[in-house]
């Protein structure tokens, strides 16, 4: 018995060193691809293996009436059916585990609900044509992708909860792949556009905004704003996870970047005591690739 306990010691040892060497800490990595066409390419964004959600940026038009449009800069040409192609990349980032998503809304774009018919209608659109349904015209081919993001900055701030409650609806109806619903406000607590669809408790991931909002982001060694934003979120709202969102660059956003050595030292140690701690989303994947900072904070998230 002493040899086997002692065998079964050492397994569990190695199963922890492993975990350590991994990176294992819990925590994950999302980050946006999309408004770059210098970023590269969508399967060598996966192929860094730093990311565990790639949020696809833009559905900027849509609602009330408007032909919906995505929009991923210089990638490709939905007009044409250009953005078909995306497909095989997306099932290759989704053979590696990595969740790939679609981003509704942006700072700039045409979108709005009119009404929770019109919330109905949004939702049939996007189940069809990126999620789990049928449609002859798919913008980016058969790939069925793993959820709909929220990144409302604008438009009203009426029926999200709604067309959240839709998309429910269908993944539930159908019983195979979850679908994720996710949402990324800016950190003044409540948001002023969707902070009433987050009361839903119809989100999975909120990744918060913590840039472009100097009452509630970190500043050169200043903690206090960001975390008692932090406190907020985690305890306002009930969604699964919140994660920290963040510039990847000082180039990436107007204020908010955190320099890697103070954001392991100083930022990630005061919320990851958090059971809602989900990790960090980047904003964005050009930036990223430039600065090299998922590579510098991966295995501490």
């Amino acid at each position: 018995m002493a040899l086997k306990s002692s065998a079964m010691s050492v397994s569990l040892l190695c199963l922890v060193l492993l975990a350590v060497a991994n990176g294992c800490y819990g925590g994950e990595i999302a980050i946006y691809w999309g408004q770059n066409g210098n970023e590269g390419t969508l399967s060598e964004a996966c192929a860094t293996g730093n990311y565990d959600y790639l949020i696809l940026a833009f559905l900027p038009t849509f609602g009330n009436g408007q032909t919906p449009m995505i929009n991923l800069a210089g990638h490709c040409d939905p007009y044409s059916d250009g953005c078909t192609g995306l497909s095989s990349d997306i099932k290759t980032c989704q053979a590696k585990g990595i969740k790939v998503l679609l981003s509704l809304g942006g700072g700039a774009g045409s979108y709005s609900i009119a009404s929770t018919e019109d919330a109905s209608q949004i939702a049939n659109y996007l189940w069809n044509n990126f999620l789990g349904g049928q449609s002859s015209s798919r913008p980016l081919g058969p790939a069925v992708l793993d959820g709909i993001d929220f990144d409302i900055e604008g438009g009203s701030n009426q029926h999200w909860g709604d067309l959240a409650r839709f998309l429910k609806g269908y993944a539930m109806a159908k019983q195979g792949k979850q679908v994720y619903i996710t949402a990324a406000p800016q950190c003044p607590f409540p948001d002023a556009w969707i902070g009433n669809a987050l009361t839903t408790g119809l989100f999975d991931y909120v990744w918060v905004q913590f840039y472009n909002n100097p009452l509630c982001q970190y500043t050169s060694g200043a903690i206090t704003n960001l975390e008692d934003s932090w406190k907020q979120w985690i305890s306002g709202i009930p969604a699964n996870k919140i994660f920290l969102g963040l510039p990847a660059s000082p180039q990436a956003a107007g204020s908010g970047f955190i320099p890697s050595a103070d954001l392991v030292s100083n930022v990630l140690p005061a919320i990851k005591g958090s059971a809602k701690y989900g990790g960090v989303m980047l904003w964005s994947r050009y930036y990223d690739a430039q600065s090299g900072f998922s590579s510098s904070i991966r295995s501490h998230v």
